[in-house]
């Protein structure tokens, strides 16, 4: 299922607007907007008058109706029997992808016009929360620790070679590279933490891929210059999608400056990005060392690195493709990759395309 751009409130008919009285529609919107929770407002008629803005990113309202059944069934139960319900719901972030959101649902009835307001609350974040901390926090103690000690002995090493200068030179080069490590670690576990506090989808506005694509691009081409490695680009029709801009093209960019990486010089890397049905792919190739077989299952995970004495030549921290799929994943997409030793690396993401309503009518 594509994303969709749904009907505001104000493009229903007169006659839907008319099923609830005026006064008693601008109290209760006022209540609902107030509440720190997603909101749906329903006619007698079981018609959306009223969604607050994180609803279009659920997927539960399709056509000014709602578009889930489970909640559906909640919401009859609750005109049958005039008593309130709540359940918890678990919906997929998008048509692929491993990304779910637990939601809390409470459900009611308004006065004595038949309105039906739906709450829902996304308790998933904070149980994600609190287990994504404790790993990282037991991960990063371990992360830190090599470029501290190793600026430690370096610093050792200045001092007693006080009469030695091609020394001081030798360890204070060697400084330098170490802070700039333990700098660019920080930086990105510094990313890393702001992304899992933040839901893309929330406050998720339309996005062009290709455009995106090219801003990440834009980003790596000196340091692909540096290497005489050339950045090739490829975009179907302009496809959008739906989520929030910075995270995407940073996960574009780490995958691009990891291709750079694990290049040799005078080679190329492509970007390509094709509409898929439903779906819009971004690929990104290189001519590279590729990536044993061994080590495919593990390339996401958290620090980890198919060749330690590479990721410290290149500056590597461990983090960029766990970032990548922290991204894609909290956009309701997925990331595969392909390789072959000595042949070189595909990356390739998916994601939900964001469909016109009026075009996917046509359709």
């Amino acid at each position: 299922m594509a994303w969709n751009v749904r009907r505001k409130r104000d493009e229903l008919t007169p006659q839907s607007q008319s099923s609830i009285p005026a006064s008693i529609s601008s109290e209760v919107e006022d209540l609902l907007n107030g509440l720190d929770a997603e909101t749906i407002l329903l006619s007698s008629t079981e018609l959306v008058i009223h969604e607050s803005d994180g609803i279009s990113s659920l997927g539960l309202v399709k056509e000014s109706r709602i578009n889930h059944e489970p909640l559906l069934l909640l919401l009859r139960t609750v005109r049958r029997t005039g008593k309130g319900q709540e359940a918890t719901l678990e919906l997929p972030r998008g048509p692929i992808g491993e990304g779910v959101r637990e939601l809390l649902v409470r459900i009611f009835s308004i006065g004595a016009d038949g309105l039906v307001a739906i709450l829902i609350f996304d308790e998933s974040e904070m149980r994600r929360l609190d287990s994504v901390r404790r790993d990282f926090v037991a991960n990063i103690s371990h992360e830190l620790k090599t470029p501290i000690g190793a600026l430690s002995i370096l610093s050792e090493a200045v001092l007693g070679a006080t009469d030695d200068p091609d020394a001081i030179t030798r360890f204070a080069t060697r400084m330098q590279i170490e802070a700039t490590r333990l700098s660019d670690l920080v930086q990105e576990i510094i990313d890393l933490s702001r992304l899992q506090d933040d839901d893309p989808l929330i406050r998720a506005t339309s996005i062009s891929v290709s455009d995106t694509a090219r801003e990440a691009i834009d980003q790596s081409k000196l340091h692909a210059d540096s290497r005489q490695i050339t950045l090739v680009f490829s975009s179907d029709d302009d496809v959008t999608t739906l989520g929030d801009r910075i995270q995407l093209t940073t996960a574009i960019h780490n995958l691009i400056e990891n291709a750079i990486n694990y290049s040799p010089e005078s080679t190329r890397v492509a970007i390509a990005i094709k509409s898929q049905g439903n779906l819009v792919e971004v690929s990104v190739s290189d001519q590279g060392i590729g990536i044993p077989e061994k080590d495919l299952e593990r390339i996401f995970e958290r620090f980890y690195r198919v060749d330690p004495a590479r990721s410290r030549e290149t500056g590597g921290t461990g983090l960029g493709l766990s970032i990548v799929k922290h991204i894609v994943n909290n956009h309701g997409g997925d990331i595969s990759v392909w390789s072959v030793e000595g042949a070189g690396t595909t990356f390739t993401i998916r994601l939900p395309r964001l469909v016109d309503q009026l075009s996917e009518e046509k359709q």
